[in-house]
């Protein structure tokens, strides 16, 4: 069993920054990738931000050059959001892909947490 937990979020006013932290702990045999997923009303969950255990971050388009993710060595992600705009306002989710044994993986959500950006 994996568990993420996940901290940040909240209101802010378009231009302003938030930051997101999400800490992944449990049976964790190898990670793949860790990184934010979001959710607005009426939509489907689009990814934000990877990391796969190389280092390397994806990013989806409309965020590029405002948010920035980063991982530290205890498995745990950090998602700085800057410039932020009202259609950035959704539900941030905290995604881990992982093997749990040698050839077996799955992925682990957080519970989520919001993000509103007021015009």
């Amino acid at each position: 069993q994996v568990q993420l937990v996940e901290s940040g979020g909240g209101l802010v006013q378009a231009g302003g920054s938030l930051s997101l932290s999400c800490a992944a702990s449990g049976n964790i045999f190898r990670l793949i990738s860790m990184g934010w997923f979001r959710q607005a009303p009426g939509k489907q969950r689009e990814l934000v931000a990877t990391v796969n255990a190389g280092g390397a971050t994806n990013y989806l388009d409309s965020v590029k050059g405002r948010f920035t993710l980063s991982k530290d060595g205890a498995n745990t992600v950090y998602l700085q959001m800057n410039s932020l705009k009202p259609e950035d306002t959704a539900v941030y989710y905290c995604n881990a892909r992982f093997y749990y044994t040698t050839n077996r993986w799955e992925d682990a959500w957080g519970q989520g947490t919001q993000v509103t950006v007021s015009s």
